[in-house]
């Protein structure tokens, strides 16, 4: 039953992925997600049904349009691919259960938050917003005998995140963090509850180690940085060994 979830899993993951890709293009633009058929980022010619197979018609096309000619980058593939992989370890982790449902959502709206903030340096509220709604709702009806934490980790993440970019703004003078990472760490803190906590320790000690890279490369102390992935990587890490991770250190720390 497992590895049949799994597969089904991995297939909607591609489809997801090829959904994720073109929203992720349009919603920049201003270009709405429902009307109008996929198209060539390059020569706009609609994209036919048999070369829109998610990563499959990338490969047979050798990563060129069939109208134009011109290279389809190939962060497409690698987006359809990441989110079959990550729909199948939620599906595997998870199994069959009622949390499956709100933990895909959870990574579609990671996935596609990732790759506009990468491109744009937005965090679209009409994606982030939604989400953190839909998840609250989900968290308080499946696991109602914690109904505090959901919220209250929501809030205490976004809170946090809010703080840290006031006071970088007043000691760098520059803008370090915006309202879209505050508003996506109030969406993974009511997804992940008190596992949000390892999620922001890793996306803060990822962001860290890039960012001194940068530095070291020339980039300059002041190089924008989109923090979006980071947060969505941490987001990963504390949905899969969150939970975990914070029992483990109660135990240790705290003798609990």
């Amino acid at each position: 039953m497992t590895a049949y979830l799994v597969v089904v899993a991995v297939v909607y993951g591609l489809l997801i992925g090829s959904f994720v890709n073109a929203w992720a293009y349009r919603l920049p633009l201003g270009i709405s997600i429902v009307h109008g058929r996929s198209f060539c980022p390059r020569c706009h010619a609609q994209i036919r049904a048999y070369d829109n197979i998610p990563v499959v018609s990338w490969i047979l096309l050798r990563g060129r349009c069939r109208a134009c000619g011109q290279p389809i980058s190939v962060r497409y593939p690698a987006v359809e691919a990441l989110t079959a992989a990550l729909f199948g370890l939620v599906a595997a982790v998870d199994g069959a259960s009622w949390m499956l449902a709100p933990h895909l959502l959870l990574v579609a709206a990671l996935v596609l938050v990732s790759e506009v903030d990468f491109e744009a340096r937005i965090i679209p509220d009409v994606v982030i917003l939604p989400t953190a709604a839909i998840g609250v709702a989900l968290m308080l009806v499946l696991r109602p005998q914690h109904w505090l934490e959901w919220p209250a980790s929501g809030l205490g993440a976004a809170a946090f995140l809010f703080v840290v970019s006031w006071v970088y703004e007043k000691v760098r003078g520059v803008t370090g963090m915006g309202m879209g990472d505050v508003k996506m760490a109030l969406c993974m803190g009511f997804f992940l509850g008190v596992a949000v906590v390892p999620a922001l320790f890793v996306a803060f000690l990822a962001g860290a180690v890039i960012g001194v890279a940068v530095v070291a490369r020339g980039g300059g102390g002041k190089t924008a940085i989109p923090f979006g992935p980071f947060l969505a990587a941490g987001a990963l890490v504390g949905l899969f060994v969150g939970h975990p991770a914070v029992d483990l250190y109660l135990r240790m720390v705290l003798g609990r």
